[in-house]
């Protein structure tokens, strides 16, 4: 975790009361606060509350984490154009290799025996960008099967697709 330090996680979790972190302000609700401003409340239920607030703010900072994982910086791109629009020819030409490619990957499946599990876990993965872990969660299977079963289907295509050049 970047910052770990200056996160709300550590702010709230190292804070006696409960932090609420605004983009203009920061507030903390301290136990005298809550109990003054709750009529009823307890000592117990401010605790529950903090509880609450920590795990709250610790579950977004690993969905924070786990976001900042799968960004990818565009620092590195020599041109500029990479990152403006399409034209209609460039356009035309990726529709036209988007229709190739899904020709070799029908070829592939004619001319290869995979079993449906093979072919839905490979189209899950590279058509629809799923992870092992995403596929084995929905089959409810261990991960290692699912990578296992797609790694051999890549390879066959692999070599299948060496073979059409």
């Amino acid at each position: 975790m970047k910052n770990y330090r200056e996160s709300d996680y550590a702010l709230n979790k190292y804070s006696e009361g409960i932090v609420y972190r605004f983009a203009n302000e920061t507030i903390e609700l301290t136990l005298e606060d809550f109990l003054r401003k709750t009529p009823g409340a307890t000592e117990a239920a401010f605790l529950k509350w903090k509880a609450f607030s920590d795990s709250d703010y610790l579950l977004q900072a690993q969905k924070d984490n786990a976001q900042t994982k799968k960004n990818i910086s565009i620092g590195a791109l020599e041109e500029t154009a990479a990152c403006g629009w399409m034209s209609l020819e460039d356009e035309y030409n990726v529709a036209e290799d988007r229709e190739r490619n899904l020709h070799i990957v029908e070829d592939f499946f004619c001319a290869v025996k995979l079993t449906e599990k093979q072919k839905q876990r490979f189209l899950l993965h590279y058509c629809r960008g799923l992870t092992f872990r995403e596929i084995a969660l929905r089959e409810g299977v261990h991960f290692t099967s699912v990578r296992d079963s797609i790694e051999q289907v890549t390879q066959k295509f692999r070599e299948f697709y060496l073979k059409r050049k």
